[in-house]
Order: C-alpha cells, then structure tokens, then sequence
C-alpha cells in the first residue's frame, strides 16, 4: 500500500483518501473524485473514423497511411509501401488513391531520381477536417454536407447519426462552460 495514501481517515461520514503531494501538501479525495485526463481527444474517435470513412471514401488503411503521409512532404512509392506494409494487404490501394484525387505526382523519374508523390490539397484537407473534429469542431448536420444524414441510409449510420448528434450535444456544452 502506498504509505502517502491514508484510507482511514473519514470526512462527512464518507471513507477518504489523504493524499500528500510531492511538497507534503494535504489534498483529501474521495474515491469517486476523478481527474480530468489532459488530452481526451481520441474519445469520439469512432464516430469522427465513421464520418470520415463516409464523408472520403476512405477504408480504415486509407485513413492511417492518409494521417502518416499528411506531415510527409514528399514521398516515393517505395516508401508508401514501407508504411503500408503494416496495414492489411491491398495492392490497388497506392493507385486508388492517386484516381481518386488525394496524392498525386509531384515530380516524374529523371534517370535514376525516382518519381516523388505528394498528399493533393484535397487530401490535406480531408486530413485538416479530421483533426478539426478531433479537436472539438462539431460535425455537419445537413444532409446536403453529411451523407449520413440523407433521408436513405443504412441501419449503422442511423446509429452514427445519433452518435453525432450527441458529440454535437458534448461539443456545444463544453462550449457553454468555456464561455462561463
């Protein structure tokens, strides 16, 4: 047992704990008292990964190499395959990004210089809105942005529209106790 905590101490007739910090200081704590984590940003990561897969067209692959290439400035093929051999196997997936608009060829060969690629403004923003709503920007309810809120869409994204509805919810609360 830790020799800082003291579980027998009891205050308003409910058991405690006194903590002494690292300058011996007194903080009394009850044991459903919780610390806020500092970073909690990935806690709706499911739903934004859900929006996102729907929103771009992305697979779950295409997200993670998408987030590895988005700070690389350049690349060749050799080295987007290093990465992407740690994801599922598919070998169109190099091709299909580049036909589907979010990398592109930012230099061809020259002699025995390999051809560089690049992330396209459409795939930089694609990313940037991802880390948006991962950083508490709140996600599109119209139907007109959002295909998940299309009047024919499948069982799950009812579900996830419900999801988003309550980060929206979370996101406008958390607003409402900053601005206090």
């Amino acid at each position: 047992m830790n020799p800082n905590i003291n579980p027998n101490n009891n205050i308003n007739n409910t058991r405690s704990f006194i903590i002494f910090s690292k300058d011996m200081k007194k903080i009394v704590r009850k044991p459903h008292d919780r610390i806020q984590p500092s970073h909690d940003y990935l806690k709706y990561w499911r739903i934004i990964r859900y929006w996102a897969k729907k929103q771009y067209g992305f697979t779950v692959a295409d997200l993670d190499i998408m987030f590895f290439l988005y700070s690389e400035r350049l690349f060749t093929k050799t080295h987007f395959h290093k990465y992407g051999n740690i994801m599922s196997w598919d070998p169109t997936r190099f091709k299909s990004l580049i036909e589907r608009g979010y990398i592109h060829i930012w230099r061809e060969k020259q002699g025995k210089e390999a051809r560089l690629y690049e992330v396209t403004f459409k795939g930089k923003r694609a990313i940037n809105n991802i880390y948006k709503k991962l950083n508490g920007e709140e996600i599109a309810e119209s139907a007109e942005i959002n295909p998940i809120f299309k009047d024919d869409v499948r069982y799950m994204d009812k579900v996830y529209r419900n999801a988003i509805l309550e980060l929206n919810k979370s996101i406008k609360q958390q607003q409402r106790h900053a601005l206090e």
